[in-house]
Formats: structure tokens, sequence, C-alpha cells
């Protein structure tokens, strides 16, 4: 398949105007929230950009939509008043804090772009430079939250960019969800999507007693430290030869994933055999293709006998911490998982490579959540920085997110994506569009390499190996 946009020159994207929408009235008094050692690892990085593609009928009154999101964006910013603020770092220098003040906003912007949205919608490949302008940079001032409505061929987009120091993926959702409900409700249909529970604005529920704000913010980059800092995308020239595809694996697949790990860990005398929740499976049947695919292609990150290095977040929230952590917390409450294993191992042919993926996958998130594991929190900046330097495949999102649940009286999302992990190659993740309980899972690599052609023969061959293994088919 041809990528899109790839014969002709990039589309433009038209701006046409720029509001500010502010938290819903009353007004609120000035607030400001200290950053915890969760938060404070993200400071250095990019921000996060999601866009949600949603089709629009010929006859739809494209004027009231985008009315209705900007009123929605209102009442759900009351309650998630942060995202209106900016991160400011204290007088000591060595401290940073997340700050609303009366009169603080959101820049909505609204663009249209010449794209057909089944273009965008395409489980792919699609250019990453096709998509990028569909999310909003964030204003000077290290804003935290940017929206863009953009209006496509028989579509719209609605473009969500949010920096990671502000909250996590569980929060940015709670925050859209209750955007969405707000916007439905609005459009008369306050039966179709109930508004979630208020989230929980409480820092102090975060303690620190092993000093891991210093710890980690040592180890960080020292421009955090420089009120002149800014929250920066990656710049176009760091995606614009990507493409991006999408693969889905049904609950069904990702049974027989299952199914086919249990049994070669049996043939092996592996027991008892690796945990392997759907989740765990999707993870180790992609990592497992992807190092086929590059060693096929020449184009591991290490030789023979080099390891290969699988990042992933754990949600920390129904840990046994020493303050129980509401899930409607908002804020950070991740750790990273990092599996390990040699690289010829998992790319290995039959499920040989699939078991070695899932075992390693499995292996670390028993590092992150089994008896210690709090432990060893002092060294988590380090051993991100120790993986990332010898080759990492990171995760972006999750199934258990349930992005296509995200209705702002739209209907269902066509398709979501994660921009931002598209850019940088990391590997966005999310429940199937189809539901079901099916995954999704975003691969970007460079265009004119041919890894994604490989990655998709390699994609073939994992699902074939499993049907053999089990003996029966699988519905894709």
């Amino acid at each position: 398949m041809v990528p899109v946009g790839s014969n002709d020159l990039p589309p433009q994207l038209h701006v046409v105007d720029t509001a500010l929408v502010a938290p819903a009235a009353p007004a609120l008094p000035p607030r400001s929230l200290p950053l915890t050692f969760f938060d404070v690892k993200w400071l250095h990085l990019a921000p996060v950009e999601r866009v949600f593609l949603y089709r629009l009928p010929p006859d739809a009154d494209v004027a009231a939509i985008l009315s209705a999101l900007r009123t929605s964006l209102s009442q759900a910013l009351r309650a998630f008043y942060p995202l209106a603020g900016h991160v400011r770092i204290t007088a000591n220098k060595r401290h940073h804090e997340l700050v609303y003040c009366p009169g603080d906003a959101v820049p909505f912007t609204t663009a249209e772009y010449d794209v057909d949205i089944d273009d965008l919608a395409s489980d792919g490949p699609v250019r990453v430079a096709t998509l990028a302008p569909l999310v909003p940079q964030l204003p000077k001032g290290r804003a935290v939250l940017a929206v863009q409505a953009t209006l496509l061929l028989r579509g719209l987009a609605v473009g969500v960019t949010v920096h990671h120091s502000a909250c996590d993926g569980a929060s940015s959702m709670h925050f859209l969800r209750t955007w969405a409900a707000a916007a439905c409700a609005g459009a008369g249909g306050a039966d179709h999507q109930l508004s979630p529970p208020p989230p929980v604005i409480d820092r102090t529920l975060i303690t620190d007693p092993r000093g891991l704000y210093d710890i980690y913010l040592k180890k960080l980059p020292p421009m955090i430290t420089d009120d002149g800092f800014e929250f920066i995308s990656k710049p176009p020239s760091s995606f614009e030869d990507r493409i991006m595809a999408t693969f889905t694996l049904p609950q069904n697949l990702l049974q027989s994933i299952k199914d086919a790990v249990t049994s070669e860990a049996a043939r092996r005398g592996i027991t008892p055999p690796p945990r392997c929740s759907s989740m765990l499976a999707a993870y180790g049947f992609i990592w497992s293709c992807y190092c086929r695919a590059m060693r096929a292609g020449g184009t591991t990150r290490g030789g023979r006998d080099e390891t290969s290095h699988f990042l992933f977040s754990v949600d920390q929230r129904p840990r046994q911490m020493k303050t129980a952590i509401p899930g409607t917390y908002f804020g950070n409450c991740l750790c990273p998982a990092i599996a390990a294993a040699p690289e010829e191992e998992l790319a290995a042919a039959g499920v040989g490579g699939l078991l070695a993926a899932c075992a390693a996958v499995a292996a670390a998130v028993e590092e992150e959540v089994g008896e210690g594991a709090q432990d060893r929190w002092a060294g988590c900046v380090d051993r991100v920085k120790e993986a990332v330097a010898r080759g990492t495949l990171f995760v972006a999102g999750s199934p258990r997110f349930r992005v296509y649940d995200v209705d702002f009286g739209l209907g269902r999302p066509a398709k979501v994506v994660i921009v931002s992990a598209a850019k940088g190659g990391a590997m966005p993740v999310a429940d199937a569009r189809g539901g079901g309980g099916g995954v999704e899972v975003g691969v970007s690599l460079p265009a004119a390499t041919g890894d994604m052609e490989r990655f998709q023969k390699s994609f073939a061959d994992g699902i074939a190996w499993v049907c053999s293994s089990i003996d029966h088919p699988i519905q894709q």
C-alpha cells in the first residue's frame, strides 16, 4: 500500500482562529500543585499528542459542533482546572509546581485540512508528517494543555496535546471522558454517556520518604531547573520520513497467543508458564515480530549477542503503596517496566521467539509489582537511560484507556492516534476499534528502508506460527 501523501506535497493546514477557553464560572481562586517524584521524571520530554478522528455526515452543523466542543471543554476544565495552568519553578530552583491563576485558559484552535478522513483512519501506512498538523503546539510559558479541532474532508479531528508532567495517560483520559460526557449532555444526549466521577486533585497523597524527587531531578537534564525552559514537540526533521501502520490483535488471536506460549513452555519443561494476560500477550507478540523484522533487514540495534529492551509503564494506583491512591487521582502514578532478552532468542522463528518475549515481559511486570519493587525506584532513571542507550522499543498508551469510547456526540472515533509516539518511533497501544477485547498497535518506521514491509511479513508469519502451534485457524 502506498502511504497517504507519499506522491504529493504534504497538505497544508489552514488555521481559522484560536480562542482561549477558561474553566467555567464561578471563578476559581489561585491554586498550586507541587510536582511529585512521579511527575518530575517527565519534565524534559516532549508532550503527548493524541488525535481523535470522527466521521461527519454531509449535513453536519460544523459551527454548532465547534461551539459545543468549546462550551463543554470549559465545563470539564472546571473540574480539571490544573490543565488550564502552567508549570513553574519555585524560588529555590529545586522544586516545580503546577499553578493555576484566575484568567488562565486553554488555547482552542480551529483549522481546516484538505485530507479525507478515510485516508487518515486507514490502518496504513500513513505518513507521520500528514498526521502531525492535527495536534496543536503548547503555548510558551510551560502551559500543559492545548486543543485543536480540524475540519477534514468528511470528518473532524480533535487533537489534544498534554504535557506528561501534569498527568499520566489514565488522568488524561479521565479528563477527555469528562469533556466528552459534557459535550454529549449539551447535545441532549445525557443518557448516552454518563459523566465520570470528579478527579481527586491532591498531590499530598504521594509521599516521598526516600527523597526520590531530588534523586530524579539530579539525573535529569539541567535545563529543567532554568525558568526559561519550554515544553517542545519533536521538530519535523525528526519524523518527516516516517510512516505508521496499525495492526489489530483480536481477542481470539490474543487467546491463541496465550495458549501457544503455555504449550511451548510445557514442551520445554518450563513450569509454571509465564504469566500472560491479553495485554502482555500483545506486547510479547509485537516485540518478537519487531525484532525478527529488524534482524531480517539488518537494522537491529545490536549484534548477535546483544540484548533488546522493551519499555512500558505500570500504573501504581492499585498497588500497595503507603497511602491508598484512588483510581481517580489526577497526576502521574507510573513506573517503567523494562523487559530484556537476547535479540537472537526474540527473533527466533516459530513460537520460540514469542515465548522468549512473553516471558521477559512477564518478568518485567513482576519486577515492578512484586515484593520489594519500591526499593528499586531510586534507580529508575538510570535503568531507563541505560536501556535507551542500548536500544529500546517504547509503548505509549494502554488498551485499558478505552480511547474508542470517547464520544463528543459525534459517535465513536473512526481512529485514535498517539501522534507523538508515531513521531518518535514508539509503539502506541489502544483497545481495538471493533471492541471485543482486542488490542490495536501502531508501528512507526522509516519509509524508505523497507522495514514496514518486513514487519508486515513478520506479523503475518507470527500469526501463522501461532495457528500452527494450536492447530486451528484464527479469525481476523
